[in-house]
C-alpha cells in the first residue's frame, strides 16, 4: 500500500485537531482570510492557500525572528483574494511581526512577493472547491476553528480557477444542504479515498465519517445537489 505524502499527513492531522481536540489550546476560534466580491470584503470559511503550500512544499512563509505566532492564526498568515471577472486571484498574504523585544506591539507584513513571485501567475488556476462565506450576525458562536454559525451563507463553485456556480441560503437551509451534500458525496470515488487515507493515519472508520461530515462542503470540492 502506497504511504501518503508527509504535507497531507500534516493537513489531515490539523483537521483531526481542530475537529476532535476541542478541549485543547488549539480549540480556537480562528481568524479567516478575506475574499473579495462583487465589490463587498467577506470572511472565508477556508484557506484556499492549504492547497497551495501542499502542492509546492518548497514554498515556505518567509522565517523571521520577530513573528508571531497566535492562537487564533495557527497557519501563520492571512490572506485576501479576490473574484475578478469571474476568476479566482490572490491580492495578498501577510504575517504578523512584532517588535523583536518582545513586547505585545505587533503588525501585519505582506509577504505575497517572497511567496508568489513577481513571474507567477496570480490567477490561481490550480485552485478547484467551493469558497464558504458566512454572511450576517452570529447565531451560534463556537470557539473553535471555524464552527461558528451564522445568519446566512454563500457557497461559491471555483473550477481550476473560474467561478462557476453561486448558492445563498439561510442558517437551516445551509444545514440541509449540507446533509445532502454529504449524502451525494458518499456515492463518489473520492470519498472511499478519503476514508483510506484516514485509515492509514489510524483513524478508525467511525472518526473518518464523522469528519468528512462536518466537513463536507470542505471536502466535496463541487456542489453536487440542487
Amino acid at each position: 500500500m502506497a504511504t501518503t505524502p508527509r504535507p497531507f499527513k500534516r493537513i489531515l492531522r490539523a483537521l483531526l485537531l481542530s475537529t476532535l481536540l476541542s478541549a485543547t489550546a488549539f480549540a480556537t476560534a480562528q481568524m479567516p482570510d478575506i475574499l473579495i466580491y462583487k465589490g463587498e470584503e467577506y470572511s472565508l470559511h477556508i484557506n484556499p492557500l492549504d492547497e497551495f503550500f501542499y502542492k509546492n512544499p518548497d514554498v515556505k512563509l518567509p522565517k523571521s525572528s520577530t513573528l508571531v505566532i497566535s492562537s487564533a492564526l495557527w497557519r501563520g498568515y492571512l490572506a485576501t483574494f479576490e473574484i475578478k471577472n469571474d476568476y479566482f486571484f490572490i491580492k495578498n498574504v501577510q504575517t504578523l511581526t512584532g517588535d523583536g523585544k518582545g513586547t505585545a506591539e505587533s503588525r501585519w507584513k505582506s509577504v505575497i512577493n517572497d511567496i508568489f513571485k513577481e513571474t507567477m501567475s496570480r490567477r490561481l488556476d490550480w485552485f478547484s472547491g467551493l469558497l464558504i462565506l458566512p454572511r450576517g450576525k452570529v447565531v451560534d458562536y463556537v470557539h473553535l476553528g471555524y464552527a461558528s454559525t451564522f445568519e446566512n451563507y454563500t457557497l461559491l463553485e471555483i473550477d481550476k480557477g473560474k467561478c462557476v456556480k453561486e448558492r445563498h441560503f439561510s442558517t437551516e437551509g445551509y444545514s440541509k444542504f449540507k446533509k445532502k451534500q454529504f449524502k451525494a458525496f458518499k456515492k463518489t470515488d473520492e470519498y472511499n479515498r478519503l476514508i483510506n487515507k484516514f485509515n492509514e493515519q489510524g483513524v478508525s472508520k467511525k472518526r473518518a465519517i464523522a469528519n468528512i461530515r462536518n466537513r463536507v462542503v470542505y471536502y466535496s470540492k463541487k456542489i453536487l445537489v440542487d
